[in-house]
């Protein structure tokens, strides 16, 4: 998923450890910093608008729902895919005429998906918009970052990622309502007429600046993977984004089968509204309390799982779950995101790109295994086909040693390694 980006050193200064001229001004540059938060919004709206309108989709591209689901697979896949082969081959490229290339792909992806009701063209176009997506996650963090003045970095790139959560509590919502109220395709074309905007936006107020020169050897990701504290982290990512993906990607077919039938775009709303709060939540808190939040977080989502599996012609009980699963949610890519930096210490910077990888992995993943469980056992299986995820995750977070009070990546008292 995309909010986990690489917040290496060599993104504070032009490549050379000079301060780029454009940072000595005393406050952000909150219009070129907005643009950046509407492709982070942009992004998460391509990627799992599909889950909102399956059935839409399904009968529009002639499909069952699972391979619908397939969509949000084939865009996760090209993410994945991207980022790091991308990331390392345009290093020496010009920021900005890269970020305006992965908008384009996204003006193209959507585009195509609006335009054809061919299941193959469309799968090909929703792969386009995944690579699209890795290289602008690449970008992300530090373009804020050498945008910001001295000392405002932080604050810079919440701001420019603050488009994550807005898209997953308004945007998806909101997009599902005009395709449910409109037509699917209508959907795709208004993310579309967004891209346009949004490269006018880019031109108009994101400066330019060089690519970054090569600096010295990094440790290879053998390495770094093998670190105490660095495996348990990411199996604790893995399962809980894939169980994340089971949910959120089958949600419509979900509700259909509890008798919440035409409620997808509300249950959505309280999910990512509660998200939202999450992230602020969470954020006053992490610093002392990372592992106990982890271990609140994955428990809250398994609450909400058993709460969906016996909410069956309960709409309260369905919004209750919806809300519980946002909570648990939100603040998830922040924690697992600072225990994986602690545990890596100087490494972060490949720690986090195998975060980044990770996440989609899960997305790809909980999309083909949740339309397995769809198909051989039902809509009303998904919620306990969670659980299978969520309990070892749960044990790896009490159990492990890493995980402890005083363990690497989860110990609140190491701090993660400056950037």
């Amino acid at each position: 998923m995309t909010t986990l980006q690489d917040l290496g050193p060599s993104h504070l200064t032009d490549g050379r450890g000079r301060t780029p001229p454009t940072r000595k001004a005393s406050a952000l540059p909150m219009l070129g910093l907005l643009a950046l938060s509407t492709a982070s919004f942009l992004t998460i709206l391509t990627e799992a608008l599909p889950a909102g309108l399956l059935p839409q989709i399904a009968a529009g591209l002639g499909v069952n729902e699972s391979a619908a689901g397939q969509l949000i697979t084939i865009y996760a896949i090209g993410s994945f895919l991207a980022a790091i082969p991308l990331t390392a081959a345009t290093r020496t490229v010009r920021r900005r005429p890269l970020l305006i290339s992965a908008i384009i792909g996204f003006l193209l992806a959507n585009s195509v998906t609006a335009a054809v009701d061919s299941y193959t063209v469309v799968l090909v176009a929703r792969f386009v918009g995944g690579i699209s997506a890795g290289l602008l996650w690449a970008l992300m963090a530090g373009y804020a970052s050498r945008m910001a003045p001295p000392g405002m970095e932080g604050r810079a790139m919440t701001i420019a990622l603050a488009g994550t959560p807005v898209a997953l509590s308004i945007g998806i919502p909101a997009a599902t309502f005009v395709g449910l109220a409109l037509g699917w395709k209508a959907a795709f074309w208004l993310m579309s007429a967004i891209s346009v905007l949004l490269i006018a936006w880019v031109m108009w107020k994101v400066p330019d600046f060089a690519g970054e020169d090569k600096d010295g050897e990094k440790l290879p990701l053998k390495a770094v993977f093998t670190m105490p504290g660095v495996r348990p982290a990411l199996f604790v990512a893995l399962t809980f984004v894939l169980a994340h993906n089971i949910l959120y990607t089958y949600i419509a077919p979900l509700l259909q089968s509890l008798g919440t039938i035409g409620q997808t775009d509300r249950v959505l709303l309280v999910f990512g509204l509660v998200a939202l709060a999450s992230i602020f939540i969470t954020g006053a808190l992490i610093d002392k309390w990372l592992r106990p939040l982890i271990v609140v977080g994955l428990a809250l989502f398994m609450i909400a799982s058993v709460t969906l599996a016996f909410a069956s012609g309960s709409t309260l009980a369905v919004y209750a779950a919806a809300a519980i699963w946002g909570l648990a949610f939100g603040g998830f890519g922040p924690l697992i995101q600072t225990a994986a930096l602690r545990a890596a210490g100087s490494a972060a910077d490949v720690a986090t790109s195998m975060i980044v990888t990770l996440w989609n992995i899960g997305i790809a993943g909980g999309a083909i295994a949740g339309g397995l469980v769809l198909d051989h056992l039902g809509a009303s299986s998904l919620p306990w086909s969670l659980l299978f995820l969520l309990i070892p995750a749960l044990a790896a977070v009490i159990l492990i040693k890493t995980f402890g009070a005083h363990g690497p990546g989860f110990d609140p008292a190491k701090p993660v390694a400056a950037h």
